[in-house]
């Protein structure tokens, strides 16, 4: 143990605490081995975390890591000027590249940290087609990644625009330290040892997934303000959380911060309706206070305080996009909820509300799922979409039972929090 874990009161900078996030990213979130490729995109605002990163990778051995900068004001500017036919227009060689890299091994890690306004102001018709371009080029290798092929995660660095959203009330260089402290907290690299933290906190998310998958049961229902949902799970589902094993053996967390328990819905048995309990950022838009209807698992009606053409236009992006792929259970009193913060952020949004994902499913929790063919994972219940958008629906105002395959109806969730927790 280095001297910074050793000591507390040393880990209290700003350099320090950028540091030991780059650290879990490397060590807890990709689990990095010795040799791999690193493949990294980031936000250019992110720079200094992208460095310490780079540099923690190649500590650990990483044989190469390659990063690809996004810049908010360029993508703007394509909004602004760009020719009208350029928005069916998308990077597939790019994402072909990728793709190529995870299947000879690399590992994927995402740094975020977007304007969640970015696009407010742009045409709700560009944004819908560059999305969907983007979405058609990255599917081999988003494939891989929502297969766990290879190892991933994502982490988050504090930028202005998102500083701003989070602390409006603040001075711009007051907000981005608030953001940076919110950060560190959630991503528990403020424990004495952030890594033997991370082991802790994994060790209790499996316990949870055990008791789960054990139960087995065939269907989670929903009720609260807004929300009357029967959720049917996959056949032969499995709960995960925290640390996840891929297919090349490495063990990873794909999400820094995470509170979550997982799994995979049936995509053709969920009825009834729900609202959402905090906003979603997505692409840029920001879509608030969302209510949707569901029919045989598709979504027949879909509605949202703003953002909704945007809303209903991602809906339309193919036959899976109206049907969900994962279901995630968060109890309210988890840290980043007890925080009273909104990041208008899924990465940390998702990690305070209970929530539900629309478009493609993880193979991941499906008993067996890595080695079956798409077909039968279909056959199975799990969706397929170009798209995998993760939205809130879990409060202090939701419970949650689990019904057994008999059709009992058993207490897991009061008021969002675990019952005989």
């Amino acid at each position: 143990m280095n001297d910074q874990l050793r000591n507390p009161t040393a880990a209290t900078s700003h350099a320090n605490r950028l540091d030991r996030l780059a650290q879990v990213a490397v060590q807890v979130g990709l689990g990095l081995r010795p040799g791999q490729e690193v493949i990294m995109t980031a936000p250019v605002e992110a720079i200094a975390l992208v460095r310490k990163i780079t540099e923690h990778a190649y500590k650990a051995g990483a044989s190469l890591v390659t990063t690809i900068f996004s810049d908010e004001e360029s993508t703007l500017a394509r909004y602004r000027y760009g020719r009208e036919d350029s928005f069916d227009t998308a990077s597939a060689w790019l994402y072909q590249g990728m793709a190529d890299a995870f299947k000879a091994g690399a590992a994927r890690l995402a740094v975020v940290g977007e304007d969640p306004s970015l696009l407010a102001e742009e045409d709700p018709e560009k944004v819908s087609r560059a999305n969907r371009a983007r979405s058609k080029a990255y599917m081999p290798a988003l494939n891989l990644i929502a297969g766990f092929d290879t190892n991933w995660t994502i982490v988050s660095a504090a930028t202005p625009a998102w500083a701003r959203t989070v602390f409006p009330n603040d001075p711009e260089d007051v907000a981005v330290a608030k953001l940076w402290d919110a950060i560190f907290a959630a991503s528990r690299v403020d424990a004495p040892d952030p890594v033997a933290e991370w082991q802790r906190h994994n060790a209790e998310l499996q316990s949870r997934t055990r008791i789960l998958n054990e139960k087995n049961y065939a269907a989670l229902h929903y009720t609260g303000p807004g929300t009357d949902l029967r959720l049917g799970l996959a056949d032969g589902h499995e709960w995960n959380g925290g640390s996840t094993k891929a297919k090349n053996g490495i063990v990873c967390n794909a999400n820094i911060p995470t509170e979550e328990v997982f799994t995979t819905p049936h995509k053709d048995r969920v009825d009834g309706y729900v609202r959402s309990t905090k906003p979603l950022s997505y692409n840029g838009t920001l879509i608030q206070d969302i209510e949707v209807k569901f029919e045989a698992g598709r979504i027949v009606d879909a509605k949202a305080r703003t953002g909704e053409e945007v809303l209903n236009k991602v809906l339309d992006t193919d036959e899976g996009a109206r049907r969900l792929g994962e279901v995630a259970l968060v109890p309210f009193s988890s840290p980043i909820s007890r925080s009273g913060l909104l990041f208008f952020n899924t990465l940390f949004d998702e990690n305070a509300s209970s929530h539900i994902a629309l478009g493609q499913a993880y193979s991941k929790c499906i008993r067996g799922g890595g080695d079956l063919t798409e077909e039968e994972l279909a056959a199975r219940g799990s969706n397929k979409s170009l798209i995998h958008i993760d939205w809130m629906i879990g409060s202090d105002k939701i419970d949650i039972d689990g019904i057994t395959a008999d059709g009992r109806a058993e207490p897991l969730m009061r008021k969002g929090e675990w019952v005989n927790s």
